[in-house]
């Protein structure tokens, strides 16, 4: 993600000052899973999701991820992460996390909420690190979800370790959509 000037911190009032949105073009959504006993790490991300931030609203934080957007570089494995085992997109097409509570302290947002995927839901806490920089505001939000709590257990001889890192890393801009 590139940045166009050099960051600072955003003051309460920017970011109170409107909803802001994920900027597509310079945000990821990305996830972690420790694999065969810790031994590797499978990588992916996913290609489609909408966030928006706005600290004057209910919720303040709501991210909404395109399951089926999901890759990892390997095809087969993707398949598979999309079929029942996992996210089962057929039925439940978008993995969604709505907050419940959002308190930005300096640079840190911190973030209560729950995760919506494959027709379960989790709650969920977050750290956020935010930074004014032209353009906008660039956010990193880093959080660990027990993928087993919700259902997806799948895992050959228990090569699988039960807590995915999830992160998204972007650039929230002035959400046009609501004239802000």
């Amino acid at each position: 993600m590139a940045t166009d000037a050099t960051p600072s911190t955003p003051s309460a009032s920017e970011l109170a000052s409107g909803a802001r949105r994920l900027d597509p073009a310079l945000s990821s959504v990305e996830f972690h899973v420790p694999h065969f006993w810790g031994l590797i790490t499978v990588k992916g991300h996913f290609e489609r999701y909408e966030g928006t931030l706005d600290l004057q609203s209910e919720p303040a934080v709501e991210l909404t991820i395109e399951a089926e957007s999901l890759q990892t570089g390997n095809r087969k494995r993707d398949q598979h992460l999309r079929s029942a085992d996992f996210f089962d997109v057929e039925h439940h097409p978008q993995i969604r996390f709505v907050s419940e509570t959002a308190a930005l302290e300096d640079t840190a947002l911190k973030v209560r909420g729950r995760l919506h995927a494959a027709g379960r839901s989790i709650p969920l806490e977050l750290d956020a690190t935010v930074r004014s920089v032209e353009g906008g505001v660039e956010i990193e939000a880093i959080t660990h979800a027990p993928h087993h709590e919700l259902g997806m257990t799948w895992s050959p001889l228990g090569m699988a370790r039960p807590r995915s890192t999830l992160i998204v890393k972007g650039r929230l801009v002035r959400n046009e959509r609501n004239g802000t």
